[in-house]
């Protein structure tokens, strides 16, 4: 998953680690007392969520807000009052966490008693059925491609609408569903506490414009959304505390606020006024206030800290630049210290060397296939580019239109300067920069981009970035766009491995590997994000699947 408009969660070291080094800045609790209930949660937004749509989003923002008005099969426990216990994996709109068969190729869930939709209507396994079948729709990509990449049976199929019934989806009754994989997957459940296992009802389905009409089976449900400005979330009087295991119902009423840069949204919530006391961020602290915040003793008990086991990377579009000798040389020559200066400095994180975060069990920890030197080797940069005879060389990159993503496209292009690149930089609004970039249309040479797992599993961060069969024209995660069929056959190998622990090394092999063999992306800087909120918000505590502040048990002291 993309952390600022997309995401990934953690290994099963990374959770702990996660968790241990996720608190108040000072030292405060980050569940705020007992909760209570009523009041309205303000939820300062710079701009729109990527979808809301439960079978497109792949933002954490996105997964975050959603996960209050959708349900998935299944989820991870987060204890308000225990923000240090480690999460664990258990049935959401599903009884149990799931029952495998034939292998490992054959898994079955059953729907909960009981559950409704916002009109009192029950969820029924032909709902969640239809739900992620709609995501193999071209027309409604974003999501994540777990489905497709599974279960038997689906090419060619292109959704319920145009393609009609999946076959590998069956719903031997109302209450029961279950899913015929083409290949073992032992860690099918983690993948479907992603909201792309949500139900959708067929009824309800308008398409495209799904984002701002979505129906609920969770405590809250849509009252308005007006895109890019904002969006309230009020009650879902039909939602039952007794049959969700992972969400409370404090808030009366959840009003995003869209539309204010983040520099402003964050001077706001240092003040702490009338604007800010009720009131959250989604986003970390922006990378012009980050050490100063930090730093201020004022702000700690209202300051968290967030280890996300994710990695803020540059991608090098492999068919455009075509040359690994000159992406070799963009390896070398990148100046990590003035980019991970823009993000913040020393408090963003720690510099990266290979792809996979620190935590990833099997990551090979010592390995810089490109010198461990942050500020980069351009002797070695500029002789690469003089062996692949390449001179004034010119380059599009793409980021976010922020100040923080500004000021990082600078120290790129800089850096690239000194080796006879020119980078032309191209800002996208940040709401719909994650879709843009997935347009394979749009030709980008650079591609900036941060990712965080989607459950725990190096297989969740290698193969949706580095395999090439996953390239779609539109929604595409492979922004490299690279095709290394060698690689592919490594990862199918990998994931035919039954032995955890040699999976484990082989994934960290091959991402080294990658890096040294096509260098498709350039690791930038592993994250560590800050999050402030108002004086009389609780219940967040840390979500170490998404690298946010849980929403499930917010409540606003009355």
């Amino acid at each position: 998953m993309m952390r600022s408009k997309r995401t990934v969660t953690m290994t099963a070291i990374a959770i702990s680690v996660a968790l241990g080094a996720s608190a108040c800045g000072g030292g405060g609790s980050t569940t705020g007392g007992a909760p209570t209930k009523g009041g309205t949660l303000t939820y300062y937004a710079p701009s729109d969520f990527d979808h809301v749509d439960p079978g497109r989003t792949y933002t954490t923002q996105g997964q975050n807000i959603g996960r209050e008005i959708y349900r998935s099969l299944t989820g991870w426990t987060q204890d308000a009052s225990n923000p240090d216990a480690t999460p664990k994996l258990v049935g959401d709109l599903a009884t149990d966490t799931g029952t495998a068969s034939n292998g490992d190729k054959t898994w079955t869930f059953h729907i909960r008693p009981g559950v409704k939709w916002q009109d009192g209507t029950t969820v029924t396994s032909q709902d969640v059925k239809y739900g992620v079948e709609r995501t193999f729709d071209p027309d409604l990509s974003g999501g994540p491609t777990y489905a497709q990449q599974w279960l038997a049976g689906d090419k060619g199929y292109k959704g319920p609408t145009k393609s009609g019934d999946l076959a590998s989806i069956q719903t031997p009754d109302a209450s029961t569903i279950v899913f015929q994989l083409s290949t073992p997957v032992n860690d099918f459940n983690q993948a479907t506490a992603m909201t792309w296992s949500s139900a959708v009802p067929k009824a309800k389905d308008t398409g495209a414009t799904y984002d701002t009409h979505v129906w609920s089976d969770g405590p809250y449900e849509l009252k308005s959304y007006t895109q890019g400005k904002e969006l309230i979330l009020v009650k879902n009087p039909e939602w039952s505390k007794a049959n969700d295991p992972l969400r409370d119902q404090n808030v009366d009423e959840i009003d995003v606020k869209m539309g204010q840069d983040m520099a402003s949204i964050d001077q706001l919530m240092k003040a702490d006024g009338p604007d800010a006391q009720n009131a959250i961020i989604e986003d970390p602290i922006a990378g012009t206030d980050l050490n100063s915040f930090v730093n201020d003793p004022t702000l700690q008990s209202r300051l968290h800290k967030i280890a996300a086991p994710g990695t803020n990377y540059m991608a090098i579009n492999t068919t455009t630049v075509k040359s690994l000798q000159v992406r070799q040389a963009i390896e070398y020559a990148i100046n990590k210290q003035t980019v991970r200066g823009a993000f913040g400095g020393e408090a963003y994180g720690p510099y990266a060397t290979v792809f996979l975060p620190p935590g990833t069990q099997g990551r090979q920890d010592n390995a810089a296939p490109y010198g461990s030197d942050p500020a980069g080797d351009l002797t070695k940069a500029k002789a690469l580019m003089a062996q692949a005879g390449v001179k004034n060389l010119t380059l599009s990159l793409a980021v976010e239109a922020t100040p923080t993503q500004g000021k990082v496209a600078t120290a790129i292009a800089n850096s690239l300067a000194q080796i006879g690149i020119t980078v032309n930089i191209k800002q996208i609004d940040r709401g719909t920069y994650f879709n843009t970039v997935g347009n394979l249309s749009n030709h980008y040479d650079l591609i900036w981009g941060d990712w965080i797992a989607d459950w725990p599993n190096a297989s969740t961060i290698l193969p949706p970035l580095f395999d090439g069969r996953q390239i779609i024209p539109q929604g595409n995660q492979v922004f490299s766009q690279l095709q290394d069929p060698a690689a592919e056959a490594q990862m199918d190998n990998i994931n035919k491995m039954a032995d955890p622990n040699q999976a484990n090394a082989a994934w960290g092999a091959l991402d080294t590997q990658l890096l040294q063999n096509d260098a498709a992306v350039v690791p930038l800087v592993y994250m560590t994000f800050y999050e402030l909120q108002g004086k009389n918000v609780g219940g967040r505590p840390t979500d170490p699947e998404l690298a946010v502040m849980n929403l499930a048990h917010v409540f606003v002291k009355q």
